[in-house]
């Protein structure tokens, strides 16, 4: 599994804008001054960024990711937090000795359930919370509609349920299995909505995601998915979409506000 970094840069602001503020507020007001946070696939630091710009600064990141470019970049974006190159499907292996929160986002629709419960496991052993965010949950919509669009989005699904370095993909059943997950291991879960809104001001970002869905769609046997990113692409100047996503903060059931 990997991302690129032009890719992260793209959907940031559309990924900033989304994150349920309910739910986000609730992870800030659970960690103490100088928490430590693990931040899974940080990528370039995208969440250490979001917990800034709403005035939570005085954490200690560690930034975990298995792509030594993205991690380097990173590093350089914020200087005082620790990295970790480590690959995330070794569970084992993830530094959670004295951390008090873990963060992961656009994660959990690539992991398998296998992978999953393994992960609620070993949080649930540290007593540690998790604030996932970000997971697609199968639902895109456009405006104005095309008659290709269910076909599109369908086949899109299905690809997402495959191979993503983790055993097959939880894809857009994240979300709900993984709260199913979590409470199974004690958790209290909170679950919210963050959905993509995309309009012509998100040309560069919309373009891109219209291409990949359509690629993931076409291998998955949808052969009309070429034809309708050429009409998408056609009217990206008035074009809108809602792309949705979860939000999830599961907090072992003994977790007080502020640690």
């Amino acid at each position: 599994m990997g991302f690129d970094a032009e890719w992260l840069r793209l959907r940031e602001p559309a990924d900033l804008r989304a994150r349920d503020a309910g739910v986000l507020g609730m992870a800030t007001q659970v960690i103490g001054p100088r928490a430590t946070v693990l931040d899974l696939g940080c990528g370039t630091g995208a969440t250490t960024r979001a917990f800034a710009a709403e005035g939570i600064r005085d954490i200690d990141w560690r930034l975990l990711d298995n792509d030594a470019r993205l991690l380097a970049e990173a590093s350089a974006q914020h200087p005082g937090a620790t990295t970790h190159e480590i690959d995330l499907a070794d569970i084992d292996a993830l530094p959670l000795d004295d951390v008090d929160l873990v963060t992961a986002s656009a994660l959990l629709d690539l992991v398998s359930r296998d992978w999953l419960v393994r992960f609620a496991e070993r949080v649930a052993r540290a007593g540690v919370g998790v604030y996932a965010v970000l997971s697609y949950d199968g639902q895109m919509r456009w405006a104005p509609e095309d008659p290709d669009d269910p076909d599109v989005t369908r086949a899109f699904n299905a690809h997402q349920c495959s191979e993503k370095g983790f055993g097959p993909a939880l894809g857009p059943d994240a979300g709900t299995t993984a709260a199913d997950v979590f409470r199974a291991h004690g958790f209290e879960v909170v679950i919210g909505h963050s959905p993509w809104h995309l309009g012509p001001q998100d040309t560069a970002l919309h373009d891109a995601l219209l291409g990949g869905i359509a690629e993931a769609a076409f291998e998955s046997g949808c052969a009309a998915a070429p034809q309708w990113l050429e009409r998408r692409r056609a009217d990206l100047a008035r074009l809108e979409a809602e792309i949705g996503h979860v939000d999830l903060l599961a907090m072992p059931a003994d977790a007080k506000p502020g640690g």
